[in-house]
């Protein structure tokens, strides 16, 4: 075999290997290289459904990778400048919840920022861990939660010394990040690990002139969207991993959640990417910045809108921006960010990222092109200009400070009862509300119900968010703790 480099992709050679040899499937997928669905094959490509394949000896098994798979992971990690790096298939919340699920159990305590997405919330249901929240600073203007100031983490670690862990979102989906290096330090000077949530910056590892990677921090896990920024396909992750974690205990826990089945398709493309990043990632990365700078300009142009950047940069709770990051403050030309994602995508046909209450991401990544972003710009002129107001009765602050009331676990599992979403003020919560995306919760297991969390809801759902958590999919009815 070859020496392993960049240069290679193991899981994609070992496919095409086996491609060749012309194999008659008596295993599974039923499919049987598609002859025995042919429309799938018709959709998909024969190319696609001949690599749908099972795990076998040639081509190693993701649960005890020992050979192909293996070798990719050690390129990953390489590529990454991580210990060890896991290939993953259940997407980033089997990442981030497998790197939560390594550094705490029931009772433990974890120093995270609220306004985390709902896989770290899940992790804490499952494993009954204790949230301690450090509430991010907010903007005034733009309504978002920022990143941690580094005097908060100081502060809940003195007065949590048994906690075992700090989280941090590096960057937010708005492209706001705290500073990294001082968190890690603290963590560590007090016995802490510290994890980041990396779903939004795959690509800090490969571009210039961009914030901290969490490895390169000194972060001892990091879930990384290889599918996001990366180019990879959807639901394919990596979670990566520093000297002080036990690679055999790592996969002991991500083995507890993730499929036995894992499908080739993701891991070979996550392999195919690893290698052009590490190849062409530089480059590409510059290219990004470029479109997104370019973008930004001419959005600021157009008057009313604020494409926000590097001047937001405070030192502290926002430490860095990621400039690829095209986080556009809509409430100004008088609409909500969903109105303008709803407007772009049903009168202009383009799909932007999210909107939320104020504010629009539009994503921009290694496929985008100048003429794309050229369209994107005249249709937020035209929006402007055709639907634009008064900002008067628009909502602007996206982030409330939760009040919990007992852990996420003990809320999710205890006796609960359904009430009318009106009569659940005073109430603790024993489900999940949010708008997706961005994921991050309204109401998590545990906290109070509030009459400003209530009118929240209310304002989201009128305005047309995508609401999801809650076991009333018509967002009518809570759950809520009986007798709490």
């Amino acid at each position: 075999m070859n020496q392993l480099t960049q240069e290679r992709a193991p899981i994609y050679e070992a496919l095409e290997r086996f491609r060749r040899m012309r194999v008659v499937p008596f295993d599974v997928p039923g499919h049987k290289r598609g002859r025995g669905n042919p429309e799938l094959a018709a959709l998909l490509g024969e190319a696609c459904v001949q690599m749908d394949v099972n795990s076998m000896k040639p081509l190693d098994n993701l649960c005890h990778p020992v050979s192909v798979i293996r070798d990719a992971e050690i390129l990953a990690a390489e590529a990454f400048g991580a210990a060890h790096a896991f290939l993953m298939v259940g997407g980033t919340t089997s990442a981030v919840q497998s790197m939560v699920l390594s550094v705490v159990a029931r009772g433990d305590k974890i120093i995270l920022p609220r306004n985390v997405h709902r896989s770290v919330m899940g992790a804490l249901v499952l494993c009954g861990a204790q949230p301690v929240y450090v509430n991010p600073a907010c903007d005034s203007r733009l309504g978002i939660p920022l990143g941690m100031e580094v005097e908060d983490v100081a502060r809940a670690i003195r007065e949590n010394p048994d906690a075992k862990a700090v989280l941090v979102n590096n960057p937010t989906y708005y492209g706001i990040c705290s500073d990294l290096r001082s968190i890690v330090r603290l963590a560590h000077e007090n016995g802490m690990l510290c994890l980041a949530d990396e779903a939004h910056g795959t690509h800090f590892y490969f571009g210039e002139d961009l914030p901290v990677p969490a490895m390169a921090a000194g972060a001892d896990m990091a879930a990384v969207s290889m599918h996001k920024s990366g180019g990879s396909l959807t639901q394919s992750s990596l979670l990566l991993a520093g000297p002080a974690m036990r690679e055999g205990h790592v996969r002991q826990i991500i083995n507890l959640t993730q499929t036995t089945s894992a499908s080739y398709l993701l891991l070979s493309s996550l392999d195919i990417s690893r290698r052009n990043l590490a190849l062409r990632g530089k480059a590409s990365f510059a290219r990004v910045i470029e479109l997104a700078e370019y973008a930004r300009r001419e959005i600021n142009a157009i008057g009313g809108y604020y494409a926000y950047s590097r001047e937001l940069i405070n030192g502290d709770s926002i430490f860095d921006f990621d400039v690829t990051k095209l986080s556009v403050h809509t409430l100004d030309i008088g609409l909500a960010g969903i109105e303008v994602y709803d407007l772009l995508r049903d009168e202009y046909d383009i799909q932007i990222e999210f909107g939320d209450l104020g504010n629009i991401l539009a994503y921009i990544s290694i496929g985008d092109r100048e003429r794309d972003i050229e369209r994107l710009v005249g249709a937020l002129a035209e929006i402007r200009r055709r639907f634009g107001g008064d900002k008067t009765g628009l909502m602007e602050q996206e982030y409330i400070d939760p009040e919990v009331a007992v852990s996420p676990q003990q809320a999710f599992y205890a006796d609960h009862e359904s009430l009318p979403l009106g009569q659940t003020a005073g109430r603790v919560c024993s489900e999940f509300v949010m708008c997706y995306p961005p994921g991050i919760p309204i109401l998590a297991p545990g906290e109070r119900i509030t009459e400003k969390i209530l009118d929240y809801i209310q304002y989201a759902k009128e305005k047309g968010c995508s609401m999801t958590g809650p076991e009333d999919a018509g967002i009518e009815r809570l759950n809520v703790l009986k007798g709490v």
